[in-house]
């Protein structure tokens, strides 16, 4: 299960908050902010890095729920431009800058007369860009994504045209990380955990195998290593994941690839059912085991709420 560590970043909203201060000072002195410093401070309120928190899309069911767009992504600002750091798409284009005219910023793709070509703009408060992708020298745009970002009491609201042509409609809540409450943890030790102790394995239709290696609970804590091998019998993927206790309960900690350590907050426990939970991780946010009266184990990763979780079924290994 490969987990990526989501960075806090607060210098956006430290200075849209100063920006909101000033702005307060200017009007208690009967000086009036001028339009175009509301909407620089508006617009830097969008700098920083975005977590998605939850899918406010009306009509959904729980398991249609799903971001709009990335489950992170990252913005600069500048005083007539927007810069797609990282998360936005575009074949995998970084750090794009895009003015907020609506003059095209436009980025040479792969293959021969392929491009990107950008164009965003700014209206009632709103940030607005386009993405029309060309596959070949002279041809009409394959693909058209639009995006609309809007700041409000609660966060960012983002809507996209995500299935719907070229009408906005799917919208999502995102945060930054460090303005995402975390859960309260369950009372426990790690004793509580010991049925998930012992060597794991289960396997893919594709003929992929993966395991995981629990040790027993000892001195606060419960160690494994994750293995995933394909179908060529090469490893694909490794992980080092321990649980300790910490002020009174369980903190899972995942390391794929040996990659800076991401936590995981027990939120329910029983002798069965084993519940991690951190809604600041862009994905996954939940991570669940659950042991079954046959003594086979599944894991689940996904998202707090609804989606298209994915499964991994283990059945305990019989050693020789």
């Amino acid at each position: 299960m490969m987990i990526r560590l989501a960075q806090c970043n607060s210098s956006a909203r430290t200075v849209a908050h100063i920006s909101i201060l000033l702005g307060a000072s200017l009007a208690t002195s009967g000086m009036t902010p001028q339009p175009s410093d509301s909407k620089q401070a508006d617009l830097r309120a969008l700098e920083g890095e975005w977590i998605f928190v939850e899918d406010r899309t009306v009509g959904r069911t729980l398991e249609q729920l799903s971001p709009p767009m990335g489950d992170k992504f990252i913005f600069k600002t500048e005083a007539d431009a927007i810069i797609l750091v990282w998360g936005h798409g575009g074949g995998g284009n970084r750090d794009v800058r895009i003015k907020l005219d609506g003059t095209p910023t436009e980025i040479p793709g792969t293959t021969a007369g392929a491009l990107t070509r950008y164009r965003a703009s700014w209206k009632d408060g709103a940030l607005t860009y386009e993405m029309e992708f060309i596959r070949a020298a002279g041809s009409a745009p394959a693909t058209l994504v639009k995006r609309e970002f809007r700041m409000t009491q609660d966060g960012l609201i983002v809507r996209s045209n995500l299935g719907t042509g070229s009408e906005l409609g799917p919208s999502a809540l995102y945060r930054h990380p460090a303005d995402i409450p975390m859960p309260a943890p369950f009372k426990a030790v790690i004793a509580d955990i010991a049925w998930l102790s012992g060597p794991w394995v289960g396997s893919r239709s594709s003929g992929a195998t993966f395991e995981e290696r629990w040790s027993p609970p000892k001195g606060g804590a419960m160690l494994a290593i994750s293995r995933t091998v394909n179908a060529a019998g090469k490893m694909s993927a490794f992980e080092f994941l321990r649980i300790v206790e910490r002020d009174g309960g369980l903190v899972y900690v995942a390391q794929p690839g040996g990659a800076p350590a991401t936590e995981f907050v027990l939120t329910e426990l029983s002798k069965t059912r084993a519940v991690f939970d951190n809604p600041r991780h862009d994905y996954p946010k939940r991570i669940i085991y659950e042991l079954s009266a046959d003594g086979s184990l599944t894991a689940i990763i996904g998202y707090m709420k609804g989606g298209t979780p994915r499964r991994f079924e283990f059945k305990r290994e019989m050693l020789k």
